[in-house]
């Protein structure tokens, strides 16, 4: 046999069962249940017991007092009638009277002789009883009467008239044994109930965990199509379920377009490291002069300007989704900004024989990043002016939109900023436009024209920095490109009598004629 150290012998099976959360959770359930109503059967067993002796202490209290008065008002005589009519009308038989003299000779009552035990004033005494035959239990208190001479100290009994007063307590203790008796068979009953629901947590809690971690352990091994069951009935476990599976597709959209980019780097990227090298590798074959060779080496180095300005681009649009670009929000007027954009690409559009139509305010403050905005409204004329054919117009409208009748803020101050784009290009299919947005996406119409399909991944990245919503849509010909911005309460009370007037809005509103805004997978031209 092979020597070394020991191998550790595994945990027998049956302390694995503790090491199970549904089990603890089941059994705590189970112990919690069972404690509290021990708890609340002990408060109503104390409590009606309580409730039964204070009650006998009462009358026998009360019964003293009116025999003692009795005793003041007629003396012996008197109390003695009074002893005998309630023995005579105590139908239950269990009232107890004594009255004896200062020597301890019984003068009245019911019961023959001074019990040796009572020797006291300030107690009571619970005795044994035998009456008709059956042995019982007694509540005793020992009185002496007034106006008798006497001695004592601290409540003992010395000398002059005692008054014994009592109860037959047999039915008081049969009460606390039957109440005794259903108590505890009661405890059992729930604690059978309790040992039920905590078997019935333990199966539901258990199923639950084994659903997930069977859904889970699908997925770690490849099996990207399983999703946790739902029972339908919207309940806890359902929302739970939901939101696993809401994030399960989430992953396997987030895994397909890192596929999808990958694919699309690979592909689109291959062509212009591809040139460059054959372009270098030819100029090293057969360039002859140095002119040729240099110009073969300009021309490889803007092919792979090309490469290095895509992968600028994935990295500037990861950051803008990662929202590093939040610190540089501030409160600027945007309309400047717009037409510096349409300035500099107002040449552009006339070398192609385009004219570039602005339909803006005189003003429009907003909150957010500038050279953001400026950088996403570029992409949009950009892709506009490189669609567009010689003597079409491409359109630049901004304007705040109406909220309500004759008011342009929400209820705490807000408001929101229609920015549109469009052209009278090729467009887009619905097809297309759901997918315009996805990084590498272009369309068929769009192949031969140069880009990488970033542009308006760019523009969707920066819409969702700053909380707006993306949407393409037909002009018939061509293709609106619209965002809906939602403008910050303090951008607009920073300087609120800049906005235009409703009926300024209305007027834009009509020649804009903007589209509805709404979520979607915004595209690329």
């Amino acid at each position: 046999m092979p020597t070394g150290f020991p191998r550790a012998m595994p945990r027998p099976s049956r302390w694995r069962a503790w090491r199970s959360a549904s089990l603890r959770f089941s059994l705590a359930y189970g112990m919690m249940f069972a404690l509290s109503s021990i708890l609340f059967m002990s408060f109503m067993w104390w409590g009606t017991i309580g409730f039964l002796e204070r009650q006998v202490e009462t009358a026998i209290n009360a019964d003293a007092h009116a025999l003692a008065e009795r005793w003041m008002m007629g003396g012996l005589p008197t109390l003695a009638l009074t002893i005998e009519d309630r023995l005579e009308q105590n139908l239950d038989d269990d009232a107890i009277y004594l009255v004896i003299d200062p020597q301890g000779n019984y003068l009245t009552g019911n019961v023959s002789a001074w019990p040796a035990k009572v020797q006291y004033t300030d107690r009571w005494y619970s005795l044994p009883d035998t009456r008709a035959g059956l042995r019982g239990m007694a509540e005793l208190h020992a009185y002496r009467l007034p106006g008798t001479a006497q001695t004592h100290t601290a409540g003992q009994l010395d000398s002059g008239y005692r008054l014994l007063v009592g109860r037959d307590v047999r039915a008081r203790g049969i009460l606390r044994h039957l109440l005794t008796d259903s108590l505890l068979w009661a405890w059992v009953m729930v604690t059978l109930l309790a040992v039920s629901g905590a078997v019935l947590v333990h199966g539901i809690f258990r199923r639950m965990v084994k659903t997930v971690a069977r859904t889970t352990s699908a997925i770690a091994h490849g099996d990207l199509s399983r999703r946790m069951p739902l029972v339908g009935n919207g309940d806890e476990m359902d929302q739970v379920a939901e939101a696993i599976n809401e994030m399960l597709d989430r992953i396997v959209r987030l895994m397909d377009g890192v596929r999808q980019v990958s694919n699309s780097i690979a592909h689109d990227l291959r062509t212009p490291i591809a040139r460059a090298r054959t372009q270098l590798e030819d100029a090293a074959l057969h360039a002859t002069t140095d002119a040729e060779l240099r110009d073969a080496i300009e021309r490889a180095v803007g092919n792979l300007d090309n490469v290095t300005a895509v992968f600028e681009a994935l990295l500037r649009i990861a950051q803008i989704e990662a929202g590093a670009r939040r610190s540089a929000f501030m409160t600027f007027d945007l309309v400047p900004v717009l037409r510096d954009v349409a300035d500099l690409y107002e040449a552009v559009a006339e070398d192609h024989d385009i004219r570039l139509a602005l339909d803006l305010p005189d003003s429009l403050n907003f909150y957010g990043d500038r050279s953001l905005i400026q950088q996403a409204v570029a992409n949009m004329l950009d892709n506009a002016i490189k669609f567009s054919p010689a003597g079409g117009t491409v359109y630049l409208r901004a304007q705040v939109r109406e909220l309500a009748p004759g008011r342009v803020t929400g209820p705490t101050g807000e408001g929101m900023l229609d920015l549109c784009v469009s052209d009278e290009g090729v467009g887009m299919s619905e097809a297309d436009m759901a997918r315009a947005t996805e990084r590498f996406f272009r369309a068929e119409k769009a192949r031969n024209t140069p880009g990488s399909g970033l542009g308006l991944s760019m523009v969707r990245a920066i819409v969702q920095l700053h909380g707006g919503r993306m949407h393409l849509s037909a002009h018939n010909p061509g293709l609106t490109v619209s965002l809906a911005l939602p403008i910050a309460a303090c951008a607009i009370s920073a300087n609120e009598e800049d906005f235009p007037s409703p009926q300024h809005i209305s007027g834009m509103t009509e020649r804009s004629s903007f589209p509805h805004q709404h979520d979607m997978n915004s595209s690329v031209k």
